[in-house]
């Protein structure tokens, strides 16, 4: 039997309408944010990133594609990753279908990773996917975009994520089980799995211009993670303990 509470029609309705009062202020909150992130001052990147792609080596700008808008997803696979982070993947599975609505609404969507290209290929290929994905390998964007840090940063705390700076050294002693166990899912050793972060920026090009217009990272990528929007609507909403998802092609195949 049920513990949860259960009631008739009418109590129903009255909790339903109840609730889509705090459902319609958030998302008029919601709109206000979208307000305000696109009211933030652009600045413009000084610096020439380069990437390497399917069509060659490419600097920012070309990413856009004759866009005035990029999106760029830091996808977590590290140059010594044998596979793509789980929780990047599972939300880079939903990119397929949304990419072709971006680019042909002027927004370019792209992943990037400091993998080097032939790796983040064959895993593109693994996955199924086909939105554009580029290798930051031999540059800096990684680190300015504060999604990578080094191994000196590791050993000595002080890096900065999520726009905060400091914390402790890293090691594997140190790390949670969750990550530990998120880092068996890559190939990588834990301590190597954690130099790399997720992170979502957005650019504007204008007039010949890059700017960077915003950046998000940790909870703040929730809204790009499509299964958490439909578990959040589930009866028993995300329901879950410890590392549940895996990549999609490794999850056993259940009976019909």
């Amino acid at each position: 039997m049920t513990t949860h509470k259960t009631g008739t029609r009418d109590q129903w309705l009255a909790a339903r309408l109840e609730l889509l009062d705090a459902e319609k202020a958030a998302t008029r909150q919601n709109d206000e944010l979208a307000r305000q992130r696109q009211d933030l001052p652009w600045v413009r990147v000084e610096k020439d990133y380069r990437f390497d792609t399917d069509e060659g080596k490419v600097w920012l700008a070309d990413l856009f594609q004759g866009r005035s808008q990029l999106l760029v997803y830091h996808f977590m696979f590290g140059p010594d990753y044998k596979a793509g982070c789980i929780s990047c993947s599972s939300i880079a599975d939903g990119f397929n279908g949304i990419a072709v609505h971006l680019a042909n609404h002027d927004v370019m969507l792209w992943a990037t990773s400091r993998a080097p290209l032939p790796k983040l290929q064959a895993f593109k290929q693994r996955m199924g996917w086909s939105f554009p994905w580029a290798s930051s390998e031999s540059g800096d964007f990684n680190y300015d975009f504060n999604v990578s840090i080094t191994e000196e940063q590791q050993r000595n705390g002080g890096s900065e994520y999520n726009y905060r700076r400091g914390g402790h050294a890293m090691t594997e002693t140190t790390l949670p089980t969750v990550v530990i166990e998120s880092a068996a899912r890559t190939g990588a050793e834990p301590v190597t799995y954690v130099r790399e972060r997720p992170g979502l920026s957005a650019f504007v090009l204008e007039d010949g211009v890059v700017y960077h217009t915003y950046s998000t990272y940790a909870r703040g990528l929730d809204g790009l993670w499509g299964m958490y929007q439909w578990l959040d609507r589930a009866p028993k909403g995300r329901n879950e303990a410890g590392v549940w998802w895996r990549h999609h092609d490794s999850y056993e195949q259940v009976a019909q």
